[in-house]
């Protein structure tokens, strides 16, 4: 297996982008890809493109990268589409990183697009559906009812906040606007109806809230069973939410750009106990893209100076366990790490898999950077922010920096190959020479169904 650097790469801002389409967004990061690496398009040699919704949303199957590159004068090379849910944007980066590595080719790139925006938000949290076992979904839930949350766990304030949230919600617009409301919820559960079932449809609506995306109810299930073993607290969640805030304040390209105080984050809508919205990632378009290349092409670049090496690529399916045996972080951690002779201890800034800032908690102990129940504390003392011992989602992460489901993963890339050549401007994590991104996607029983870690390296 040969060496190989990524040279360019590019992430459009996140946010909704209603006047772009997914040819446009995939232009704009394409270029500016190539103009980072100081390529054209008629250099790329093979492409890996990732996207999960535009099936869904506009009818574009199967070819999705072929259509989305044609304009660009990008055809006549191996065009790889990938949907692998969430974990979409890494997963085609280490097939680009596979091609490089074996030889095959000498330039690949790595894109992901995706619009999620909707004018109808239930369309919207529906389409996530496709990261789950759609036919067994029903039964996947009332594993989710059997650990609903306890009543009395939850603070009263934030319940009678959530009911006066729902009452203003109702009432919002008028007449017209609640018939548009029931309409847009009645043609989305006949959709699904069609297709999925009915019956399974309604066992659905008994355990999730048709308002937010299914995985938060699993992030907050998830989160309350590490609440009740290790005795993590709600406030521990919200202040590794509020340091994510403050980190996306330092990134244009993020979705949001404003503070959240640990005391908003718990005062903010109850998504599922103990998750509120200001700690769930929220909807957004955007692309992403990476260039990867072999060592002689860096050469012939004189490029050596901004090269970031990949160390590893790991590319994990989840499967059946039991709780306590380790899960698909651990596993793919520990390949990664063995592959690059590395260590959690070799890190100095990491993007994880922050769906919700439980995730981030969560995978700060599966790879390795915390004990198990203790990584809550750890990020309450402020050890995972800009300046603290290991800084986690300078970019913001998912929860602020924003979550276009195709692109999420080639964005975490981005921002650590902007650290690593230190170019970060005011969230520059000082002396960053190595860093880990980790990104996970769909879900499957009681882990997800595929995760990447990729470890970088200056030089």
């Amino acid at each position: 297996m040969r060496d190989v650097y990524i040279v360019g790469v590019h992430t459009t801002k996140f946010g909704r982008h209603v006047d772009k389409g997914y040819k446009e967004l995939t232009r704009m990061t394409v270029e500016g890809g190539l103009r980072d690496a100081g390529l054209n398009p008629g250099q790329l040699q093979s492409v890996w493109f990732s996207n999960s919704g535009w099936g869904m949303q506009e009818w574009q199957h199967c070819i999705r990268g072929q259509v989305a590159l044609r304009p660009l004068g990008v055809g006549g090379v191996p065009i790889t589409n990938v949907e692998n849910a969430c974990a979409g944007g890494s997963t085609a980066l280490h097939g680009a990183f596979k091609d490089v590595a074996s030889g095959l080719v000498d330039v690949s790139l790595a894109v992901g697009v995706e619009k999620i925006y909707h004018r109808n938000k239930y369309l919207v949290f529906a389409g996530f559906i496709g990261g789950m076992d759609a036919k067994a979904l029903a039964t996947e839930v009332r594993r989710l009812e059997e650990f609903a949350p306890d009543p009395s766990e939850i603070p009263v304030e934030q319940v009678k906040a959530a009911r006066e949230a729902a009452r203003k919600r109702k009432a919002r617009g008028g007449i017209r606007n609640r018939m548009e409301e029931g309409w847009n919820l009645f043609s989305v559960f006949v959709r699904l109806g069609e297709t999925i079932g009915y019956d399974v449809v309604r066992q659905v609506r008994k355990a999730v809230s048709a308002d937010h995306s299914p995985f938060m109810d699993v992030y907050g299930y998830v989160a309350r069973r590490h609440m009740k073993k290790y005795g993590t607290t709600q406030r521990q969640i919200a202040a590794i939410a509020s340091k994510n805030h403050w980190h996306s304040t330092m990134n244009p390209n993020a979705q949001y750009n404003f503070e959240v105080s640990i005391e908003d984050v718990l005062a903010d809508r109850l998504i599922s106990y103990p998750l509120t919205r200001a700690m769930c990632a929220p909807v957004g378009d955007g692309a992403a893209s990476a260039i990867l290349v072999s060592e002689k092409v860096v050469k012939e670049l004189g490029a050596s100076a901004r090269a970031v090496r990949v160390r590893a690529s790991v590319l994990v399916s989840g499967r059946a366990r039991e709780w306590d045996e380790p899960d698909i972080g651990e596993r793919a951690a520990g390949e990664a790490y063995a592959r690059s002779s590395l260590g959690p201890g070799d890190m100095d800034v990491l993007e994880v898999h922050d769906a919700t800032a439980f995730g981030e908690l969560h995978q700060t102990e599966a790879l390795g950077f915390f004990p198990k129940g203790e990584g809550g504390a750890h990020a309450e003392r402020g050890e995972t922010r800009l300046g603290g011992r290991i800084p986690v989602n300078v970019s913001g992460g998912l929860v602020s920096r924003g979550h276009p489901v195709g692109a999420s993963g080639l964005a975490q890339v981005h921002e650590l190959v902007t650290q690593l050549r230190g170019e970060a401007g005011k969230r520059q994590v000082a002396g960053a020479r190595v860093a880990l991104a980790e990104n996970g996607g769909g879900a499957l029983g009681n882990e997800e169904a595929a995760l990447c870690i990729h470890i970088l390296s200056k030089g």
